[in-house]
């Protein structure tokens, strides 16, 4: 029975609109209706954008030079496109309102530095996760240069560039992530996973 009615649909042929419901031309193209299709069409449109945008990790660092430094020199990251919903200040929403004032910069104006989204410097951390690396770190003891971090993942990912390259480190401690880095030229960069 299920062989008969499988063959006699693959022998009939069937033009687009049997496989729509009934619905008159007239309803369809009035105004409700195409308002329902545009409707339609917007929410797969940003379907599409929000299941392709990439995720992005925020590194705050004490000095964004030396930063570039570390990240394109030693860690040999590729540079990457800004994603386009950050050039909407999306980075807004990372949750400054509850850092840890020890790793924040002594400057007043935090916030002024993260008002543009696009500001600072992306790379490439994985194929659909990108390191966004920002100013706004403090830092550490004895002058050491900082980078913190909110995500444990992410330091996870830099820890294990670090390890890969084979560069000097020492693992601090696990939970929350804190280890330090020695560059070529001798400086001591803490990289540190602030604890939520």
């Amino acid at each position: 029975m299920f062989i008969a009615s499988l063959t006699s649909f693959l022998v009939n042929t069937y033009t687009f609109g049997s496989f729509l419901p009934s619905i008159p031309l007239d309803s369809l193209f009035s105004t409700q209706g195409i308002m329902v299709m545009l409707l339609a069409a917007y929410a797969g449109a940003m379907w599409m954008f929000l299941t392709s945008a990439p995720k992005v990790y925020t590194v705050m660092v004490s000095d964004l030079e030396i930063a570039r430094q570390l990240y394109e020199g030693l860690l040999d990251l590729p540079a990457a496109e800004v994603p386009l919903h950050y050039y909407y200040n999306y980075e807004q929403t990372i949750g400054a309102t509850g850092v840890d004032p020890l790793y924040l910069g002594s400057s007043p104006s935090f916030a002024n530095k993260m008002s543009n989204g696009s500001e600072g410097l992306w790379y490439q951390l994985k194929k659909n996760i990108q390191l966004h690396v920002i100013t706004g770190a403090s830092l550490g003891t004895k002058n050491q240069q900082r980078h913190v971090c909110f995500d444990h993942e992410c330091m996870e990912m830099i820890l294990m560039r670090v390890e890969v390259r084979g560069l000097k480190f020492k693992i601090r401690s696990r939970k929350p992530l804190n280890f330090l880095v020695k560059d070529y030229e001798g400086r001591i960069i803490e990289m540190a996973e602030v604890a939520n």
